[in-house]
C-alpha cells in the first residue's frame, strides 16, 4: 500500500487561516457589489464541511471494499512513482470533471451536490459547504481503479483536487493572466459556476483544469456580476434540512408521479424534467405529437420542477432540483 500524505488533514489550518484573512479584508475593504459574509450562512457552511467529514468516514467504508475487491481482481498495477503522480491527478480530473457534471444533470446526483449551490454567498467558508451523501461519486472513478491505480492513490489524487477547489471559491480574486485562465479552474470560472443566471447554469465543471470544459463545450465566461445561490433557493440554515431538502422533494414527486415512467424522469432525468401534460381523450396535449406518436414528456425551456432550471440548464443548485470544492 502506498504511502501518501492526508491532503485535506494538512491544509486545514490554511484553510482556517485564508477564511479569516478573507473575512477581515470584507470588513476593512467591503465591496458592496460583492456577497461577502453573513454570519449565519457561513456557520451553516462550517457545520456542512464538519459533519461531512463524519457521514465520509462511513461511506468510505463500502465504497473501499469494493475498491479493493476491484483493484485485487485486476491484472493491472499502476506504480506509485514521481511521474506516474502527474498522470493521475491528469486522470482523477478528467474523471472529476464528468462526476460534477453528472451531478448536475441527473436528479438524484444533484440531490447531493445541491448542498455545496446553496448558499447565496460566495466566499472560501462556502467551499466547505459539503454534502453528507457523497457516496455517490464513487462509480465515475472505477476505471482508475480497474486500470491498476491503487485505492490510496486515488484518494490522494481526490484530495489534491479537493483542496485545490478551496481557493477559488472567493470574490476577492479578479481575473488572473490570460494563460491561466485558460488552462486552469479560477475564482472567475468558478464564480460562474456557482451562479444562478440563465446564461451561467450548469457551466464550468472542471476541478483543477478548465481545459476540459473547453474541450467538451460547457465553458462560459464571467462577463456580469454573478448572483449566487439556487434558482429557487431555501430559506434554511438548518444543517440538516440543507443536506436533505432535495431528496425529500423527489420523496415528494414520486408520492404525485402517474406511473413508472414519470417516477423514473423525477429520479434520473435532469433536475428540472416534467413529464409531459396529460392531454383530453381524443385530444393532442399542445406542443406535443398526436396519440400513438408522441415522445417521452420532457419540460419545454426555461420551465422547472419544483421551482428548478430545465434539464441541462439548471443552477448549480436549486431549492428542488439543480462540486470542489470540487
Amino acid at each position: 500500500m502506498p504511502h501518501l500524505p492526508d491532503v485535506v488533514l494538512w491544509s486545514i489550518p490554511a484553510f482556517v487561516l485564508l477564511t479569516v484573512v478573507e473575512m477581515v479584508s470584507h470588513r476593512i475593504h467591503p465591496d458592496e457589489d460583492a456577497a461577502g459574509y453573513e454570519a449565519k450562512d457561513a456557520a451553516t457552511s462550517i457545520g456542512m464541511g464538519l459533519g461531512s467529514l463524519f457521514f465520509d468516514a462511513l461511506w468510505k467504508i463500502p465504497v473501499v471494499a469494493l475498491y479493493t475487491a476491484v483493484y485485487e481482481l485486476t491484472p493491472l498495477r499502476v506504480p506509485v512513482l514521481w511521474w506516474t503522480i502527474p498522470l493521475m491527478l491528469l486522470a482523477q480530473d478528467f474523471l472529476y470533471y464528468w462526476q460534477h457534471r453528472g451531478h448536475h444533470v441527473v436528479r438524484i446526483l444533484w440531490a447531493c451536490h445541491v448542498v455545496h449551490h446553496s448558499s447565496r454567498k460566495f466566499n472560501l467558508s462556502t467551499a466547505l459547504r459539503q454534502p453528507w451523501t457523497g457516496v455517490t461519486g464513487w462509480p465515475f472513478y472505477l476505471p482508475m481503479i480497474a486500470l491498476g491505480v491503487h485505492p490510496a492513490a486515488l484518494a490522494f489524487c481526490y484530495s489534491v483536487n479537493l483542496v485545490y477547489q478551496f481557493w477559488i471559491h472567493t470574490e476577492r480574486v479578479d481575473k488572473l493572466p490570460r494563460p491561466f485562465e485558460y488552462v486552469l479552474n479560477t475564482p472567475s470560472h468558478h464564480r460562474v459556476h456557482h451562479a444562478s443566471q440563465g446564461g451561467y447554469l450548469d457551466r464550468n465543471f472542471g476541478g483543477i483544469l478548465i481545459l476540459w470544459d473547453r474541450l467538451f463545450g460547457s465553458w462560459t465566461g464571467e462577463t456580469e456580476r454573478p448572483v449566487y445561490g439556487l434558482t429557487k433557493n431555501i430559506e434554511t440554515y438548518n444543517p440538516l434540512r440543507v443536506a436533505t431538502h432535495e431528496y425529500v422533494a423527489i420523496a415528494r414527486d414520486l408520492r404525485a408521479a402517474h406511473g413508472w415512467r414519470e417516477r423514473a424522469g423525477r429520479v434520473f432525468r435532469g433536475p428540472g424534467w416534467q413529464p409531459a401534460p396529460q392531454a383530453a381523450p381524443g385530444t393532442a396535449a399542445p406542443g406535443t405529437a398526436a396519440p400513438g406518436n408522441a415522445a417521452p414528456g420532457n419540460a419545454a425551456p426555461g420551465t422547472a420542477a419544483s421551482g428548478t432550471a430545465a434539464p441541462g440548464t439548471a443552477a448549480p443548485g436549486t431549492a428542488a432540483a439543480p462540486e470542489a470544492a470540487a
